[in-house]
């Protein structure tokens, strides 16, 4: 297709409400996922350092 203004490529022949809303919510969904494993990533690793720490503790209180 050849257009001869922007304007007419973001209207893409009248589509383009459909084009770039489904182009917005897919961008928007993947920066919703990447922020979700952030947060899941850094409260898996929070849980696994007080795992680790509790167990030195009892590690410790057993040899003394």
């Amino acid at each position: 297709m050849y257009w001869q203004s922007w304007s007419q490529f973001f209207a893409m022949g009248g589509y383009g409400v459909y084009v770039w809303g489904s182009f917005f919510v897919c961008f928007l969904s993947l920066c919703i996922e990447g922020v979700l494993l952030r947060s899941a990533r850094q409260s898996v690793l929070q849980q696994l350092c007080r795992t680790q720490m509790l167990q030195a503790l009892k590690a410790k209180d057993g040899q003394s």
